[in-house]
């Protein structure tokens, strides 16, 4: 018999989304009465906990005050021996559930997913932000995975102690970490695809978004493992951040020169990621190459300026 698997998915106020992304799931090929939804709303008033109900979910009221207390919530009250986190601005592929039971058989697994993919006719900036993605092209281990598109053996999740609920972003990376120090492996795979409509649409919703998103990179990294490859989203904000206030000093000073040459310094890594960008697109030229770079920048100084400004998951939804 197939194992029980649980979805846990936590919404405030996207009823149009979360019932396309419910849809997914219970369209998927696996056989119903082994699929358990639980959707965990925290305060919605336009008709997301009647969409959740209609698709035969679980309603829970969330009480936590992040989106890990909210999946942690979820979590707590599932039945499955595999917990499936997914998120409302989330479309699943129809093969998702089988796709992840069979990985997860493998006892040296501890959790499966892959990378998002943007949404059907994006802006240009969704689909330079896409492109930031590195996607599989078969199974391979990867190092973490993102909360939004994430299957977890429930023993596993409940050794390591689940979503650090003190994390407002980050709490995907923070959860890998343990469970990679717990011994497992974290594999994606191009089977476990699931579209995200919630791609930033514009370099302002970017902006912000990463500004949000950021706020807690340098602790969550900090605390993981230790290895060059895992400290790198922490030394490109610091030494980003420490370049942009010399060249604001310079510029005060009256110094240009050398305020172009801090400025150009903070550059360096988004023209590095820019290149990474084009080359993971069918087609180039400099139109595509100058897109790729201004979401670079915009990327890499949000995440830099995050470490000074905290911003909030309101700023970044309005954007």
């Amino acid at each position: 018999m197939p194992p029980h698997v649980s979805f846990v998915i936590p919404v405030r106020n996207d009823a149009a989304r979360l019932q396309r992304c419910l849809a997914s799931v219970v369209e998927n090929d696996f056989a119903r009465e082994r699929i358990e939804i639980i959707v965990v709303d925290h305060g919605s008033t336009d008709g997301s906990v009647d969409a959740a109900r209609a698709s035969g979910a679980v309603v829970l009221n969330g009480t936590g005050n992040s989106v890990a207390a909210l999946r942690n919530q979820g979590a707590g009250a599932a039945a499955g021996e595999i917990l499936a986190f997914v998120d409302a601005d989330h479309q699943i592929d129809r093969h998702w559930v089988q796709t992840a039971v069979e990985i997860l058989t493998d006892p040296q697994v501890g959790a499966a997913g892959s990378d998002y993919s943007t949404q059907p006719s994006p802006t240009w900036v969704q689909r330079q932000y896409d492109s930031l993605r590195r996607r599989p092209r078969r199974r391979e281990e990867v190092t973490w995975l993102g909360s939004g598109n994430l299957a977890m053996r429930s023993a596993v999740f409940q050794q390591v102690g689940g979503f650090d609920s003190s994390l407002t972003a980050c709490e995907d990376v923070n959860l890998c970490n343990r469970v990679r120090r717990a011994g497992y492996r974290i594999v994606a795979d191009p089977g476990l695809r699931s579209v995200h409509y919630g791609d930033p649409i514009s370099l302002k919703a970017l902006f912000f978004g990463e500004l949000w998103r950021g706020r807690d990179n340098i602790r969550v990294t900090l605390s993981g493992p230790r290895t060059l490859r895992d400290l790198r989203s922490a030394v490109i904000p610091i030494s980003n951040l420490i370049f942009l206030v010399a060249a604001a000093i310079a510029l005060v000073l009256g110094h240009l020169l050398l305020t172009l040459v801090f400025i150009g310094m903070a550059m360096v890594p988004a023209a590095i990621r820019a290149t990474t960008m084009v080359r993971r697109q069918p087609q180039g030229g400099f139109r595509v190459a100058a897109q790729s770079l201004a979401v670079a920048l915009v990327f890499d100084f949000a995440r830099a300026l995050a470490l000074v400004a905290r911003g909030s998951h309101r700023a970044r939804r309005t954007a």
